[in-house]
């Protein structure tokens, strides 16, 4: 795995630091951004089959998404210093099951991170550059092996 560097980590939490006062509205165009790019990916989450709320009004989805969006961004900004992906035990453990059971594959991790930059590039336009969508993309990377790591450790 490559390392994450001091400069990567700044400009990570440069991003995350003016994305947090509106990170509940961020976080849910990040979601609308992966169902834009694979409608398939609504199936995935009980609580949106069958569902009549439009997405953007959804409550479950917006709590989801805020949680999706502000571990992996508080995750991103501590990886130089920790040196690895560092979440709780009990949140990769928690993660990891239920990725397994919605089927999550590589080609999903693929479409949540083409996402993830998107809407952080859309965020935060003024500051976005070459050095800080590569700098995300490896914090992403990082998360994405924590998670799939800790999926292979479950019983087939």
């Amino acid at each position: 795995m490559s390392t994450f560097t001091k400069e990567q980590e700044q400009l990570v939490l440069s991003s995350w630091n003016a994305m947090k006062t509106d990170a509940a509205s961020i976080s849910l165009k990040f979601f609308l951004r992966i169902f834009e790019i694979a409608p398939s990916a609504k199936e995935m989450f009980s609580f949106l089959r069958g569902s009549d709320v439009p997405l953007e009004k959804n409550p479950q989805l917006k709590a989801h998404a805020f949680t999706v969006f502000n571990t992996t961004c508080e995750t991103a900004v501590q990886l130089h210093e920790v040196g690895a992906v560092k979440l709780r035990d009990t949140t990769i453990k928690r993660l990891a099951p239920k990725h397994a059971m919605a089927g999550v594959k590589d080609a999903h991790f693929e479409v949540v991170k083409y996402a993830l930059l998107d809407t952080i590039k859309e965020a935060v336009p003024d500051i976005w550059s070459e050095e800080m969508k590569n700098a995300w993309s490896e914090a992403y990377d990082q998360v994405t092996v924590a998670i799939k790591e800790e999926m292979k450790l479950l019983p087939s």
